[in-house]
């Protein structure tokens, strides 16, 4: 392939970035639209008080409990355990099953004292927010099936079973269940000084969330203004200018129409866009975001028109990352012009992959085009990878 067609101009990004601000105001009038913008009610203090909570993190691979702790606004991490709890170790399970094997890792915790009385979830499946910070499970991904827990609450029934468990000191009062994109948002509050707060996930899939004044949610129909974490399952969002070959990722998908922005920027589909450039190349089955990224760090080890092509889909990955944030950006400000110093606390492995120099090439590339493309007076600062986003967010949710 000779001519990039992967690239995009600043005038290009600019489009892309005012077609999400328009969908995003539009999920936020109605429910079913493009970009969900689903809320979660659960309103952060503006000083994260003092406390020691047990934070767990349900993910499709690994369940993890820790003991987080809070003093002077910081976090810290006492304790952690984790096991495997993925599709193949839940085969068969009915909801006392999956409650026992959690319970039995949360009953290993040293630093489990009858203090622990509340408890943050970062539950990563569809779930729908209640306004007591629980959530109602939609439905099952990652090979998990536990038909009897689908429309019932995530939180309420688990903490029933911690409270009659022989094995666990505390008497739990309280769970607060959020997903991993809010739990990385709320991660970033432990850092001061700013007029708002951005959660973005660029892994194996892609999200954002941000902080929201509750009377600028129009479907909610509430005049406080407060705000609430809005989850915007933004890797739905169909932008403009994606090419032929997204076209035809997107058709060999089993889920074609669905999910084009994160099919044309994150790890579980930059190998398959590389796959379709090559069809007629010898690539291994198995080509992922993984290898895409050693074919750039390692370029004498590859054919140069490889490595080419392999450099350009990863760029647009951070240009069109940076486009997303700044159409974002876009309807934080108009809602709030006062919205000035915007954090972004970001997770996932594509976004903090480091080059050949261990520098965060990703990254910082999402940094020089936001600067392009951010509203004049507007600064988003990127915050350094943080430790556990997950653990330390629903502790922070747990304790607001």
């Amino acid at each position: 392939m000779e001519n990039n067609i992967f690239a995009l101009t600043t005038e290009e990004l600019r489009v892309i970035a005012a077609s999400l601000q328009a969908k995003i105001v539009e999920g936020l009038k109605k429910d079913g639209m493009e970009i969900s913008d689903i809320p979660t009610h659960i309103t952060p203090k503006k000083y994260i008080p003092d406390g020691k909570v047990l934070a767990l993190d349900w993910g499709g691979t690994n369940f993890r409990a820790a003991i987080v702790e809070f003093k002077d606004g910081k976090p810290a991490i006492l304790e952690v355990k984790k096991k495997p709890l993925s599709a193949k170790e839940t085969v068969g399970f009915k909801q006392e099953d999956l409650f026992r094997e959690m319970a039995k890792l949360i009953a290993e915790l040293k630093k489990l004292d009858k203090k622990v009385t509340q408890i943050g979830y970062c539950f990563s499946y569809p779930a729908a927010a209640r306004l007591n910070g629980d959530a109602i499970l939609l439905r099952w991904t990652k090979g998990i099936d536990i038909p009897e827990m689908i429309g019932k609450p995530v939180g309420e029934p688990f903490v029933k079973y911690l409270n009659s468990h022989k094995d666990i000191q505390p008497e739990f009062t309280d769970i607060k269940v959020i997903n991993d994109t809010v739990a990385c948002l709320f991660a970033g509050l432990s850092e001061a000084g700013y007029d708002n707060y951005t959660g973005l996930i660029v892994g194996t899939g892609t999200n954002m969330a941000s902080l929201m004044h509750l009377d600028k949610i129009e479907k909610l129909n509430n005049r406080d203004t407060g705000m609430i974490p809005v989850n915007l399952e933004s890797g739905n969002f169909i932008p403009p200018h994606l090419t032929v070959v997204d076209g035809l990722v997107d058709a060999m998908s089993n889920n074609k129409g669905e999910q084009r922005f994160e099919k044309a920027i994150s790890g579980g589909y930059l190998g398959e866009i590389f796959k379709t450039v090559f069809l007629d190349e010898k690539i291994k089955y198995d080509f992922d975001g993984g290898d895409l990224a050693k074919t750039i760090n390692n370029p004498n080890d590859y054919p140069a028109g490889q490595v080419k092509v392999a450099k350009w889909i990863y760029d647009r990955s951070a240009k069109l990352v940076a486009a997303s944030l700044a159409g974002l950006v876009q309807v934080l400000v108009v809602q709030d012009p006062a919205s000035k110093k915007i954090c972004l606390a970001a997770d996932g492995s594509v976004f903090w992959g480091k080059d050949k120099d261990g520098k965060p090439y990703y990254k910082d590339l999402v940094d020089k085009e936001l600067k392009a493309l951010l509203p004049a007076g507007v600064t988003m600062t990127i915050i350094d990878e943080m430790e556990d986003p997950n653990l330390v967010g629903s502790a922070i949710a747990a304790l607001s």
